[in-house]
């Protein structure tokens, strides 16, 4: 049992003597039902106290009720791993000794397994580690959509379809609450980019909003049940989305029916009447930029607190918001700091790291192999490893997503235990200090002295393995910047082409959250694309190059040739980063437009015939798979039935492997705008050489609907459309079945 345990326990059984031989309060019975003692606890608690509940007490908790053996809520910055302790009452780091944790691998890894069931396994690894730290609210997972490659924090997402996003968050979300910890789905809405990222206020049309930026988070709430949402930074409609009338309260709890708790992104809150209005339950961090800065307020001054209290006392905003607010923050905390039936957590254990090594094994994209992977490394007498990602810690850095790590195996270590004395080392380029807003500025002699440096191994060696990409540093992977350019940072393509030029039998094995141009794609054999892959990554990089895991990653997002192909850039500066004008009074507006619509990645490459250089849902393989000729139960779809779809799939290769199959759906003869095609469904199957396994789809009407915004409902319209079966979304000559719906 633990300190915090004992100290419930004590605190539950000085009320149950108190009470003498009265019967036991229905809010401390764990049998009754939920809502029972909601309304108990909140029978009995003060005005005082239920507006305590709805704003932060220290950095990272929000008070309970003391006065009746309620417990404060804690929670941590995820989703990745549960980060080190912060300070209670300012942002500098902890230093306890015992905080140390399994790093996983970033969620656009995870969704680049194109695997639900280790969706699962990831939550309930996390949330093993976040029980065991004692925490009752995770900070995620993020859900928000791929728009641009730029955004500095794509890597905590999972890509540009929402399909894909919402059926990896669901196992995710419902694994981890079965410790206990609630996930807190983020950040609600339209959080796309991280230039402005406090204040730009987003317009587009209620389509794009319901088909494309809605989707990841209604499966969150409707299928998996998430106990907590996180608002927004930014503003949708002129009002900031984490006090949003709209998006809380008429979609959130008015369409979707969600009965937990609304909290903000921490300083997302701007406007006490709006809060207490508009569907915020718990108010964090404000009066800061929610990671670094401080304020000389105190807790009782935010939003919520003593100026909510005196707007309730004045009758300027009526008792019954704080009521509600009370509701759901006590329903959270029975569901998580005083659920009796939470099991014990584990931290760093052979399971979690057994966990993050196989997601990263599944999320690793073979993007290109002319034959030479994988490497036999009895072949080579000398191995040259180049690129700072090769011994850097990407687990460092990255704002909120920061980790330390217990353990960490770098991809150097692992090909030295792996190939021994053979594999050298030379660093390339320096990426510099991780640092939040900052960045170090490395001498340009500096970066030519490394260059020649490696230039000049890379002669004498008989294979080199290029470890770059990007990091966690300011301006790339990295909370509040956005990238600056669509190219490596740090001369890399100068150095991988010079690299190139030393020694063409070289492998790319780039490490990044995010898509870059590669002019340099067609000069070499072999790239492997892979995310942040946490505390394993080293060992499943190793173990990839080598042949001993065999790639099935998929894109989960578009590679464009150049960042102009990608369709937010498309439309130029009203489209991103936004305009920024000056009012009167000196104040500045950031807005910007969707203009691309529902066009969003791989939409708008097929519909617009912009090729990418690598499709969404591409990713090779070691061995060879074949999808046969698919069959359909019928030709015909009834408004209120089903039809399947059927296709064999063989492993035509020596190697056992996984393929994903893709399910796209196509109107031939929209009466609307539509995207030539849209995933619809996927499966992952895992074949022995020369095995054959047959997937089935089950497509019914919803598959086919599309959002009309006039009637505010989903709609389909009777019509001929077409099951596209393929692994890219890029396939052009994919199998594929005509139907028609009556």
């Amino acid at each position: 049992m633990t300190h915090r345990q004992s100290l419930l326990t004590i605190a539950l059984t000085a009320m149950a003597a108190s009470a003498s031989q009265a019967e036991t309060p229905a809010y401390l019975n764990p049998d009754a039902p939920l809502e029972t003692r909601v309304e108990d606890a909140l029978s009995r608690m003060t005005l005082e106290e239920k507006v305590a509940l709805c704003h932060a007490q220290s950095k990272f908790s929000s008070p309970g009720v003391a006065r009746l053996g309620i417990p404060e809520l804690w929670m941590s910055d995820g989703p990745h791993g549960v980060r080190a302790e912060i300070n209670w009452n300012d942002w500098g780091y902890s230093n306890w000794t015992n905080d140390s944790i399994t790093a996983f691998p970033a969620l656009t890894a995870l969704a680049a397994t194109w695997n639900p069931d280790l969706a699962a396994l990831y939550g309930k690894s996390v949330g093993e580690e976040a029980r065991y730290r004692e925490k009752d609210i995770l900070l995620g997972p993020g859900v928000n959509i791929y728009r641009t490659p730029l955004n500095g924090r794509n890597f905590e997402y999972m890509g540009e379809d929402p399909y894909l996003a919402g059926e990896m968050a669901v196992p995710y979300i419902k694994e981890l609450q079965k410790n206990g910890v609630a996930a807190c789905v983020k950040h609600f809405a339209l959080n796309n980019q991280e230039t402005w990222r406090g204040s730009i206020d987003v317009d587009l049309s209620d389509r794009a909003l319901y088909e494309i930026y809605l989707p990841a988070f209604k499966k969150a709430v409707e299928e998996g049940g998430a106990w907590s949402i996180m608002g927004a930074y930014n503003q949708f409609g002129g009002q900031h989305c984490c006090h949003n009338s709209r998006l809380l309260n008429d979609i959130l709890r008015g369409e979707w029916g969600f009965d937990g708790a609304v909290v903000t992104d921490w300083g997302g809150a701007h406007d006490t009447k709006e809060a207490a209005l508009n569907g915020l339950d718990i108010e964090m961090g404000s009066y800061t930029n929610g990671l670094t800065s401080e304020s000389n307020f105190g807790y009782d001054d935010y939003y919520l607190a003593r100026p909510y209290l005196e707007m309730i006392k004045s009758g300027e905003v009526p008792e019954s918001t704080v009521d509600e607010k009370a509701r759901n923050i006590l329903r959270l905390i029975f569901r998580t700091a005083m659920n009796t039936e939470k099991p014990f957590g584990s931290k760093c254990t052979p399971e979690h790291y057994a966990a993050a090594k196989l997601i990263g094994d599944e999320s690793v994209v073979l993007l290109k192999n002319s034959g030479i992977l994988p490497l036999d490394g009895s072949k080579y007498g000398s191995i040259l490893v180049v690129g700072d990602n090769a011994v850097r810690r990407l687990t460092d850095g990255g704002g909120s997503s920061e980790l330390k790590v217990q353990d960490y195996v770098s991809p150097l270590a692992a090909l030295q235990t792996l190939w021994g004395d053979k594999v050298k080392f030379a660093q390339g380029y320096m990426a510099g200090r991780p640092m939040y807003e900052h960045e170090e500025v490395i001498p340009e002699a500096v970066q030519d002295s490394l260059r020649a440096e490696a230039v000049a191994m890379a002669k004498d060696a008989d294979l080199v393995i290029f470890f770059g990409g990007l990091n966690k540093n300011a301006w790339q992977d990295c909370e509040s910047t956005d990238r600056r350019e669509y190219d490596l940072p740090f001369g890399q393509n100068r150095l991988i082409e010079d690299l190139i030029a030393a020694n063409p039998n070289i492998v790319i094995a780039n490490i990044t959250g995010n898509a870059y141009a590669m002019p340099w794609a067609d000069k070499v054999p072999a790239i492997l694309h892979a995310s942040y892959l946490g505390t394993m990554g080293g060992a499943t990089m190793a173990d990839v190059l080598s042949g001993a895991v065999n790639p099935s990653g998929k894109l989960p997002y578009s590679i464009p040739f150049r960042i102009e192909d990608n369709a937010a850039h498309s439309f130029g500066e009203a489209s991103y980063p936004g305009i920024e004008t000056v009012d009167a009074d000196g104040r500045k507006h950031q807005k910007q437009t969707y203009s691309e619509d529902i066009l969003v990645g791989y939409r708008w490459h097929d519909t617009k015939k912009i090729p990418a250089r690598y499709a969404f849902g591409h990713g090779l393989s070691y061995t060879t798979f074949v999808l046969g000729k698919p069959s359909a139960s019928s030709k015909e779809l009834n408004a209120d039935g089903t039809l399947s779809v059927s296709i064999p799939v063989t492993n035509t290769g020596t190697r056992t492997g996984a393929e994903v199959v893709q399910l796209y759906i196509s109107e031939l003869k929209p009466s609307l705008m539509r995207p030539e095609k849209e995933l619809k469904s996927f499966e992952k199957v895992y074949l022995a050489p020369g095995e054959t396994k047959t997937v089935t789809f089950t497509i019914d009407p919803s598959m086919l609907a599309f959002f009309d915004a006039d009637a505010h409902a989903w709609k389909t319209q009777p019509g001929r459309f077409r099951a596209i079966i393929a692994n890219t979304s890029a396939g052009k000559k994919s199998p594929s079945v005509d139907f028609t719906l009556k």
